[in-house]
């Protein structure tokens, strides 16, 4: 049977109590502050719930609250304060200190029960649940350190450097044909289809993870065969039809083979995500030969690439109020953006219509 402590200087108020408890719970009583702590140490396990009094003689109830939260007593063991007084001040006050309700006298025999009865129930859910996260806590922190060790030796086998060299050489081609493409088009059209490229290769943490999450070995041919984002370049455009025609023009090159395109300029994501996705397979010359490798490659204007990284950021902190409020903001500035690229496209092709008919002037005075 769960235990809970009456501690209250007025010996009518604790057998009153007693009375109405002592058919659901074991009852223990302390007539002062100082005897209620020296219960608290001796039966802290069991005790279910603590009903205090707050003007007591030598140890009064604040007190007592102090020293239950200083040894983490407060943490399980749910306080409901006896009290006459209906005063806001005094029960805000209780309420910020960690009580969990209050008693108030005359006592009526089922409001006592139920407030101590759902008092106990609250914290009991509120330790299972903080159990609970512990115990999920330290899985994920034991799966995170094996993650790490078989990571480790990922990094460390000769066939998986091989693979990654594989892999920046991939990077290396990609980088090199786009570049080609911009040479060519600042010469003929004296302009850039695209600002910037960045490139990155996934570490051995981030490919062993994936590999776990969708059930795949994590060998090397594993890697080949199921991932396709271990290789990626992101190139940055100033306009949405530059995207277009640069990754129609790359395609169209004899030794690059489309894997996969996934359009999310046209059909953005729900949360208003914008790019164009490109899986292909890109030849390495190598001494042994051609392979081809898996690369993905992903277009963005400059406004699409600005939005993606700060909604990138903002998703992982933590703790943050009002999400669905944030949410809807962003997908907001997200077709704000999408208006703006296309706005800015507009003015860019009124400009070259009207450098072309000056040309066209140019050459025919007449």
């Amino acid at each position: 049977m769960e235990k809970v402590l009456i501690v209250d200087d007025a010996e009518l108020n604790r057998e009153l109590l007693c009375d109405i408890l002592k058919g659901d719970y074991a009852v223990e009583m302390a007539s002062d502050g100082e005897e209620a702590l020296g219960k608290l140490k001796k039966y802290e396990k069991e005790t279910a719930a603590i009903l205090l009094d707050l003007r007591m003689p030598k140890i009064d109830g604040f007190t007592v609250i102090a020293k239950m939260r200083q040894n983490g007593w407060l943490k399980h063991i749910p306080v409901l304060i006896i009290s006459s007084e209906h005063a806001v001040e005094i029960e805000a006050h209780c309420f910020e200190l960690g009580v969990s309700d209050f008693i108030h006298k005359p006592f009526e025999s089922s409001i006592v029960k139920n407030r101590v009865k759902n008092a106990i129930e609250l914290f009991a859910c509120k330790n299972q649940l903080e159990q609970t996260v512990e115990e999920q806590a330290l899985t994920l922190k034991k799966q995170y350190q094996i993650i790490q060790i078989q990571a480790e030796k990922l990094r460390e086998a000769k066939p998986f450097n091989l693979l990654m060299m594989e892999y920046r050489s991939a990077i290396s081609e990609v980088e090199t044909k786009l570049k080609v493409l911009n040479e060519e088009f600042s010469q003929e059209y004296n302009r850039n289809p695209f600002e910037s490229i960045k490139s990155r290769l996934k570490s051995p943490q981030s490919i062993y993870e994936k590999l776990e999450r969708k059930g795949f070995p994590v060998t090397v041919e594993s890697i080949r065969e199921n991932l396709a984002d271990v290789a990626g370049l992101r190139v940055i455009c100033s306009f949405p039809d530059d995207i277009y025609r640069l990754a129609e023009l790359f395609c169209q090159q004899d030794d690059i083979v489309l894997i996969r395109r996934k359009d999310y300029i046209h059909n953005p994501k729900p949360n208003g995500y914008r790019s164009l996705h490109l899986i292909l397979d890109v030849p390495i010359f190598l001494s042994g030969g051609k392979k081809y490798m898996k690369v993905e490659v992903q277009f963005r204007t400059i406004a699409m690439d600005f939005w993606a990284s700060l909604e990138h950021k903002l998703k992982y902190k933590k703790d943050v109020k009002d999400t669905d409020e944030i949410v809807e903001q962003l997908k907001s500035c997200a077709d704000s953006i999408e208006r703006l690229d296309y706005q800015m496209q507009e003015i860019r092709n009124k400009i070259d219509r009207s450098s072309f008919l000056s040309c066209l002037r140019q050459e025919d005075p007449a």
